[in-house]
């Protein structure tokens, strides 16, 4: 992934926390708890995922916008931003 070391920061530990969750989650079901204490945990889980997925989308787009990628490459064209989008939703 590209971007600013602050913004890899960020999601990194966005997925280390709902990597956690998830192994909360996985726990709590061989543990026979109650769906709806498992479903919560899954939400959450969810919920992290999809911020770690904004913003690494967030990154691309401020790479798309000011052309800067950082590693040389050709910024992410609309069309590939918009999947990006459309792929969290």
């Amino acid at each position: 992934m590209v971007g600013d070391e602050a913004s890899i920061a960020q999601v990194l530990n966005r997925l280390r926390r709902a990597h956690g969750q998830l192994a909360g989650v996985i726990a709590m079901i061989e543990a026979g708890r109650d769906c709806k204490d498992v479903v919560t945990q899954l939400a959450a889980v969810s919920r992290a995922l999809d911020r770690a997925g904004f913003k690494i989308v967030a990154s691309g787009l401020r790479e798309c916008m000011t052309g800067e990628t950082g590693d040389g490459r050709e910024p992410m064209t609309e069309e590939e931003l918009e999947k990006l989008f459309l792929a969290l939703a």
